[in-house]
C-alpha cells in the first residue's frame, strides 16, 4: 500500500478584531475564552482552540493584558479604539470625527450600532495600517447628542411610529400605545427617545409634546424651534421672577454712575426693532475733537446671576429672529421696556466713551456704568435720509411715525458728523485686511396672519455702517482694555479661513472667470474683498457670497484670544447686545470686576461658558435659516402656475438646485425630469451633460422653472424644467 497524505489542518478563523472589540467594550472587565466564546456566540472546538491561540497572539503582541492567568483585559494605551463624534451622511452611512486622525473615518451603515448623528461614540477602528481605507465600527454611544425629536406621528392599533423630516436621521421612532399622550393620527410631535433594545431595529419613546397639524402656520414654526431644543415661551416662575424686579430709576443710582442725561443721544435701528440695546451720544469739544459715546443697556444691573432668571437667560444664550416673531433671551418686561433705551426715556447703561480725533485716532477712552436721555429714535432709513440729502424734514413715507417731521438741527450735524467718522473707521479697517461680507439678507412682508405677501432684499447702507463702525468700536476697545492686562475674559474669536474649502471655492468661482489670490494670508483678504464688489448686482451675486462665507471659519466665543480675522482686529468682543446675546452679559460682568479691581476670573469656568453661548448660536442660526425656508416654500405655494427666471445654484447627480433671481427662493430640478435631452453628471465639469447634445447646464447658467411641488414640513422646494434662458448662453 502507498504511503497515506496526512489530510492538511484546516486553519481556524482569526477571532482577534472581535475579541479586541469585545474587550474593549468593557474596558475595565476581565474575560476568559469561554466567556469570549459565549459573546461571540460559538461553541465548537475548534473555535474555541482558535480563541485561546489568539488571546496569546494578542497577549504577547501587548495589544491586550493577561491580568490572571486566563482572564484577559484590554490595554488601553494600545488604542485600537478612540472616542469622538458621528456625522451622518444623510444615507444611513457616517464617518467618525476624531481628532487623533487626519482624515475622517468612514462607519459603514451595518457598523453604527445605533450611533445617530453628532453622537458622542467609542469607536474600534480596523485597516488602520494594512493600506485599505480605514473604516470603523461603533461599540459604545457614550453619550447623545440629542434625545428630542420632531415628526409626524403614524398610529397603528397597538402602537405607533414617528418619521422625522430630518435627512440625517436614518430611523423612525417605535412610540409604544401608553406613551402617545394626546397625539392623534397625523400630528406634528416632539417625542423623546427613552431606550434602544440591543435587538430592536428602531429606539423607543414617548410624545412629550403635540405641536399641531402638518403645515400649519405655528405648528412648523414651533416645530422649528423644537427641533433645535428652543424653548417658544418663558417658564412661568422666570416670568414672574422678572415683572417683581424693580426698575424704576432711582437718585440713589444715579449718583453711582456717570450723569449723561444732558449730552445729545439718539438711536437707530430696524423700523420694526422693539427692544433699542445700544444708543449714540455725540459732543463736539473746544479742543476741536468729539466725544462720542457708545451706550448699551445696562442689563447686568437687573439680571443678578445666581437668580432662576439669570439661569434662564445662561441656557438660552440668545435671542432667536425667526421669520415672523423673536424668542426673546430676556422676558419682556426687560427686553422691550426697563432694558430698552426708549426716545424721551432715562435708562441705565454700560458705556465706552472715546475722545476722537477729525481724523478717527481714538486719544482717550472711558468705561463705565452710566445714566443716559434718548433724545431722538431713528429707523435706519431716516438716518439714511439725512445721510444723503442732509435736509431734516423726514417725509412720511419712510418715518416710524407715518408723518413727516422735522429733526433737530444738531442731530443732523451729529449724525452727518459721525457717518464722515464711519467711513474713516471702514475705510481704515478694510485696508488692514478686514473682509466685506454684506451679502444680501431675504425678508417677507407678512399679513396680519403671518402669510408672505412678498418678498424684499435688506441691504446694509450708509446709516447701517454708522453703526456697525461704532459698535465695533466699543468691542474692540473693551477687549483690548482687558486683553493687555492679560486678565480672562471672553473674547469673540474667527480663526483663519480653511484652505481647502478656499480652493474647492475658487474651482466654482473660475468657472465665471474669478479668482482668488493664495499667496499670503493678507492677499487672501483684499482678494475676497475685491471678489465681493466685482460681484456685487450680478445674478452669480448671492452663490458667491455664500460659498465665501462658507469657505470662512466660524466665528465663536472663547477665553483664549486669537484675533478676529475677518474683521482684522487683534482683540475683539462682544459688549454691545446683552438684551440678547449673552456673552455680551458676561463682558458687562467682567469689565465691571476689574474696573472695580477684582483679580482675573476662572478661565475654565468663563471656558465653559463660552462653549455653550456658541453651541446656542449655531442652533439659533439654524432655527433662523430654517424659517427663512419655510417662509420662502410657503410663499411658493401661492405661485404654482409662474415661470421664474433662476440661476444654477448647484449641481450633483441627482439634479440641479435653482436659485430664482427675483426672491433668493431655491429648490431643486431633478436630473431624471429634465426632458430636452439624457443628462449625466460630469463631476470634472461639475456640470450635467446632455448625451445627445453634448451641452452643458452649470453653475451660473440661467434657465426657466416652475413651481412643482412645496412642502411645507420638509422645507423643500421641487422645480419644473421649463427651458433654458437662451440669452444667457
Amino acid at each position: 500500500m502507498g504511503k497515506r497524505l496526512r489530510k492538511p489542518i484546516k486553519k481556524g478563523k482569526d477571532f482577534s478584531d472581535k475579541i479586541i472589540k469585545i474587550l474593549s467594550n468593557s474596558a475595565n472587565k476581565a474575560f476568559n475564552y469561554k466567556q469570549i466564546a459565549a459573546k461571540l456566540e460559538v461553541d465548537d472546538t475548534q473555535s474555541r482552540n482558535q480563541i485561546i491561540k489568539d488571546l496569546k497572539i494578542l497577549a504577547a503582541s501587548k495589544k491586550i493584558i493577561e491580568s490572571e492567568p486566563g482572564k484577559y483585559l484590554i490595554k488601553a494605551a494600545s488604542k485600537e479604539y478612540y472616542e469622538g463624534t458621528i456625522d451622518m451622511t444623510g444615507r444611513k452611512s457616517a464617518y467618525f470625527i476624531c481628532p487623533d486622525f487626519e482624515e475622517d473615518i468612514f462607519i459603514p451603515s451595518n457598523n453604527l450600532n445605533h450611533a445617530l448623528d453628532n453622537d458622542t461614540v467609542k469607536v474600534y477602528v480596523y485597516n488602520k495600517r494594512s493600506g485599505r481605507r480605514a473604516e470603523g465600527e461603533v461599540i459604545e454611544v457614550i453619550e447623545r447628542y440629542k434625545t428630542d425629536f420632531v415628526g409626524v406621528i403614524d398610529i397603528q392599533k397597538n402602537f405607533a411610529f414617528v418619521s422625522t423630516a430630518n435627512p440625517k436621521m436614518y430611523t423612525d421612532i417605535f412610540i409604544p400605545k401608553d406613551k402617545l399622550g394626546d397625539a392623534q393620527q397625523g400630528d406634528v410631535v416632539l417625542v423623546h427617545i427613552e431606550d434602544w433594545p440591543k435587538r430592536a431595529d428602531s429606539p423607543f419613546g414617548k410624545v412629550i409634546k403635540v405641536l399641531g397639524r402638518p403645515g400649519e402656520h405655528d405648528t412648523e414654526i414651533h416645530a422649528i424651534l423644537a427641533e433645535y431644543g428652543l424653548p417658544s415661551e418663558f417658564p412661568i416662575e422666570v416670568e414672574t421672577f422678572a415683572q417683581k424686579i424693580d426698575t424704576s430709576i432711582t437718585e440713589e443710582e444715579i449718583k453711582k454712575r456717570r450723569d449723561m442725561r444732558d449730552t445729545l443721544t439718539f438711536t437707530i435701528d430696524p423700523k420694526d426693532a422693539k427692544d433699542f440695546d445700544d444708543a449714540l451720544s455725540f459732543k463736539k469739544l473746544e479742543n476741536g475733537n468729539y466725544e462720542i459715546g457708545i451706550h448699551i443697556a445696562d442689563v447686568s444691573h437687573y439680571l443678578e446671576e445666581g437668580t432662576i432668571l439669570d439661569d434662564e437667560a445662561y441656557q438660552r444664550a440668545t435671542s432667536v429672529y425667526l421669520v415672523d416673531r423673536v424668542v426673546p433671551m430676556l422676558p419682556e418686561v426687560l427686553s422691550n421696556f426697563a432694558c430698552s433705551l426708549r426716545p424721551q426715556e432715562e435708562k441705565y447703561t454700560f458705556s465706552a466713551v472715546f475722545e476722537i480725533t477729525e481724523k478717527c485716532q481714538v486719544v482717550n477712552q472711558w468705561f463705565g456704568r452710566t445714566v443716559i436721555y434718548s433724545d431722538q429714535r431713528f429707523a435706519y432709513e431716516e438716518a439714511q435720509y439725512i445721510i444723503e440729502t442732509k435736509d431734516n424734514t423726514i417725509p412720511e413715507e419712510i418715518s416710524i411715525t407715518g408723518s413727516s417731521y422735522v429733526v433737530s438741527e444738531p442731530i443732523v450735524e451729529a449724525t452727518l458728523k459721525m457717518d464722515q467718522l464711519a467711513k474713516i473707521f471702514r475705510k481704515r479697517r478694510m485696508n488692514e485686511g478686514a473682509i466685506s461680507f454684506d451679502k444680501v439678507e431675504v425678508k417677507f412682508n407678512l399679513d396680519q396672519d403671518g402669510e408672505p405677501e412678498g418678498v424684499y432684499f435688506k441691504i446694509a447702507k450708509d446709516a447701517n455702517h454708522l453703526i456697525e463702525e461704532f459698535m465695533l468700536l466699543a468691542n474692540r476697545k473693551v477687549a483690548e482694555f482687558i486683553g493687555k492686562q492679560k486678565k480672562t475674559f471672553v473674547y469673540r474669536i474667527h480663526d483663519e479661513p480653511n484652505e481647502d474649502k478656499l480652493i474647492a471655492m475658487q474651482n466654482v468661482i473660475a468657472k465665471f472667470g474669478y479668482k482668488i489670490d493664495f499667496r499670503n494670508k493678507g492677499d487672501i483678504s483684499k482678494s475676497l474683498n475685491a471678489l465681493m464688489e466685482e460681484v456685487n448686482g450680478k445674478k452669480e451675486q448671492n452663490l458667491i457670497d455664500t460659498l465665501a462665507i462658507r469657505s470662512m471659519s466660524k466665528a465663536k466665543y472663547s477665553t483664549d484670544n486669537i484675533g478676529h480675522y475677518g474683521l482684522a482686529f487683534e482683540y475683539y468682543s462682544h459688549f454691545t447686545s446683552p438684551i440678547r446675546r449673552y456673552p455680551d452679559v458676561m463682558v458687562h460682568r467682567l469689565l465691571q470686576h476689574y474696573l472695580d479691581g477684582g483679580k482675573s476670573a476662572n478661565e475654565e469656568e468663563f471656558e465653559t461658558k463660552c462653549l455653550h453661548s456658541s453651541t446656542m448660536e449655531g442652533l439659533a442660526t439654524n432655527a433662523e435659516r430654517d424659517s427663512v425656508k419655510y417662509m420662502q416654500v410657503k410663499y411658493m405655494q401661492n405661485h404654482n402656475d409662474e415661470e421664474f427666471l433662476g440661476v444654477i445654484s448647484g449641481v450633483t447627480e441627482y439634479g440641479i438646485f435653482v436659485e430664482i433671481i427675483e426672491n433668493k427662493c431655491e429648490g431643486m430640478v431633478r436630473t431624471r425630469e429634465i426632458k430636452e435631452d439624457y443628462y449625466t453628471f460630469d463631476e470634472k465639469q461639475y456640470a450635467l451633460v446632455g448625451a445627445n447634445s453634448n451641452r452643458l447646464l452649470q453653475l451660473g447658467d440661467e434657465i426657466y422653472v416652475t413651481v412643482k411641488n412645496a412642502d411645507l414640513v420638509k422645507k423643500q422646494l421641487d422645480f419644473n424644467f421649463v427651458r433654458r434662458n437662451e440669452n444667457d448662453f
